[in-house]
């Protein structure tokens, strides 16, 4: 069984070399990684600008709506 797997190990390196990557250089999975984690942090940042945008709407719209509905005091 052995004998078979490196047998297996050495056609899959024949059929798919892994490419020689210069030092300091990120794979080309590292570099796919980088850009979706990239790309995610800047969904997760614009998310939070629109729901802390939305919840400030909310905000002043619930003051604006008790200014205009707060008792007035008596005066006489």
């Amino acid at each position: 069984m052995e004998r078979q797997t490196r047998a297996m190990r050495a056609l899959s390196l024949q059929a798919f070399p892994e490419p020689e990557a210069a030092d300091n250089q990120p794979t080309p999975i590292e570099q796919a990684r980088t850009e979706r984690r990239r790309q995610a942090a800047a969904s997760h940042a614009a998310a939070l600008r629109r729901a802390r945008a939305e919840r400030a709407g909310r905000e002043a719209r619930t003051a604006a709506v008790a200014a205009q509905t707060a008792p007035l005091g008596r005066t006489a």
